[in-house]
């Protein structure tokens, strides 16, 4: 079908590989969210659009951050099973200089936003954001917090009305005073109250450096031993068919560039296959997506081609 511009008669969206354009979808319903150009570097005010026809027409939403000065980034945003959109993003520098993780909700499609609430007044304001929704519409944010600069679960039990801090996923007690630019992956896999939490993380900590994969059985209380991926690896993601049937993807470091590599579990996450390659280190790799599908898993990632321009790159496995 021929392409629909969303952002015709919108602002440019100011968008980068962890700091992606968003959208969600509820049936023919779709919302979009952006960010814009602004006063600060990698900061500026989110735009939302939404469409009632499944992408044919769109108009624009009100900002989610409507109390915000303008200075949103790292956007997330996640549709439930009861048809409500679900945003965060990190806004509002505090006294050091670090954003807050922020949340809002929609249950019009996208035309209004609740008043955003503040999760965390203080997290690391470099790395991306992840919100997922269970089964059976519980909410979870996976965000990399400031001391330790571990990653952080916030959630809730009422599809977004009242949030709670529920664990660290992976507690490594990384102390850093950088911006390490790497986010997490988090996905529910199973149905109704056996849903299980799995989790892709990655922390800098001396001689742990890595990127870990968890999983938790009591929706995010307590996780299990982190089991580290690949040798090099980070920037990685995860997706489940369902309760046995996972997968999780990341970039591979190495000499000449970065690769992207996958391994499957076929029992929650207990075992994994041996990790396969995709991509040749030569062609820089990076920002793996990973979709779970009727019939399989659908992995995306951008890459350099011969000419050294990005371009979108995918493929399919079992």
């Amino acid at each position: 079908k021929n392409p629909v511009t969303v952002n015709e008669s919108l602002p440019a969206a100011l968008a980068s590989r962890g700091n992606d354009v968003q959208l969600a979808a509820d049936g023919s319903y779709l919302v979009s969210l952006w960010q814009t150009e602004g006063e600060f570097p990698a900061m500026g005010p989110m735009v939302s659009a939404y469409s009632p026809d499944a992408g044919k027409t769109w108009k624009r939403g009100a900002n989610p951050a409507i109390d915000n000065d303008g200075s949103q980034a790292h956007i997330d945003l996640v549709a439930d099973w009861k048809g409500n959109f679900h945003a965060v993003w990190l806004a509002d520098p505090n006294e050091n200089g670090y954003q807050g993780l922020h949340y809002a909700r929609s249950i019009d499609q996208g035309k209004q936003w609740s008043q955003p609430v503040t999760l965390d007044d203080s997290t690391c304001s470099c790395c991306w954001n992840t919100v997922a929704v269970s089964p059976d519409n519980k909410l979870a944010v996976l965000y990399r917090n400031t001391a330790p600069r571990d990653m952080s679960l916030a959630q809730s039990l009422d599809a977004g009305l009242t949030w709670r801090h529920a664990s660290t996923v992976g507690d490594f007690q990384w102390k850093f005073e950088g911006c390490p630019h790497v986010g997490g992956a988090l996905k529910y896999a199973g149905t109704d109250h056996i849903a299980q939490l799995h989790s892709v993380v990655w922390t800098g900590i001396e001689d742990k450096s890595g990127l870990y994969h968890l999983s938790s059985n009591d929706n995010g209380q307590t996780w299990s031993i982190p089991r580290k991926l690949g040798s090099m690896a980070m920037h990685g993601d995860i997706a489940a068919r369902n309760r046995h049937a996972v997968a999780a993807i990341w970039n591979e470091m190495e000499p000449d560039g970065a690769s992207i590599f996958y391994t499957k579990s076929e029992d929650g996450g207990t075992t994994w296959s041996v990790p396969k390659r995709l991509t040749e280190a030569k062609y820089s790799a990076t920002q793996p997506k990973l979709v779970a599908t009727k019939h399989g898993f659908l992995a995306l990632w951008t890459e350099k081609n011969n000419q050294h321009s990005s371009e979108l790159a995918w493929y399919v496995f079992e």
